[in-house]
């Protein structure tokens, strides 16, 4: 399927070339005939010079071989001129372009990967909705301040960031800092919350500052977070 997009896209790219070199046949074509007419209107006064007696039958036969030579010479180098004219431009696009193009495509692309068809995507994410709303049923029945709520809480927001909800995860993790603060939830819940805005909110900072002011000095993500904080100061 892809080499199929890969085959139309060099058509698209190709056609503005197809109009340029249909452009240039006609060109061609115009000075051939231009040409043309110049050595037959040549012809046709010297046939008139003749019949007017101005020059005799040996300076006519000699000039009318020597403008037939030239009628001749002038339409063999005038269609040279348009085979080059057609031919040169439309190597170029046809090497150059498809070229670039698998270029382009190989630092990223993975063309030999197989496909990844819709239906079991499709059946995963109704399984992972269906997983998740048994676990938010479930998570309603306990107790929200004990252990298990608190874990169960976690791992709701956990499975809706990974799943692109980073409102939900900031709603689920609050509910388990409510259960038991840990500063590293405190700052993952903030860029959560910041991530949902488009925006470091202030709720977002204060839970930022909070989640700075009980980590250990050695946590990895202070840095982050401290940079985090000074972007968002005005």
């Amino acid at each position: 399927m892809i080499w199929l997009l890969f085959v139309l896209a060099t058509g698209l790219c190709l056609a503005p070339f197809a109009v340029l070199l249909r452009r240039r046949r006609h060109h061609a074509r115009g000075r051939r005939e231009a040409a043309l007419a110049f050595h037959r209107a040549q012809l046709a006064e010297l046939a008139r010079e003749r019949e007017e007696g101005r020059i005799d039958a040996g300076e006519y036969a000699a000039a009318e071989l020597e403008l037939q030579r030239r009628l001749l010479a002038a339409a063999a180098e005038t269609d040279k001129i348009a085979e080059r004219a057609i031919r040169r431009p439309l190597l170029i696009t046809l090497v150059l372009i498809p070229l670039a193009a698998f270029a382009l495509y190989l630092p990223g692309g993975m063309p030999f990967m197989p496909a990844a068809p819709l239906a079991p995507r499709l059946a995963a994410a109704s399984q992972e909705e269906t997983l998740i709303t048994a676990l938010r049923a479930r998570l309603a029945t306990m107790d929200p301040a004990s252990p298990r709520a608190r874990q169960g809480f976690i791992l709701l927001g956990e499975a809706e960031n990974a799943r692109g909800n980073p409102a939900a995860a900031a709603e689920a993790w609050q509910r388990a800092l409510a259960a038991g603060f840990d500063p590293g939830l405190a700052a993952e819940t903030a860029e959560a919350m910041s991530e949902a805005a488009g925006r470091v909110t202030p709720e977002a900072a204060a839970l930022f500052r909070q989640a700075l002011a009980a980590a250990p000095a050695d946590a990895p993500w202070r840095g982050a977070v401290q940079q985090r904080l000074d972007l968002a100061t005005p």
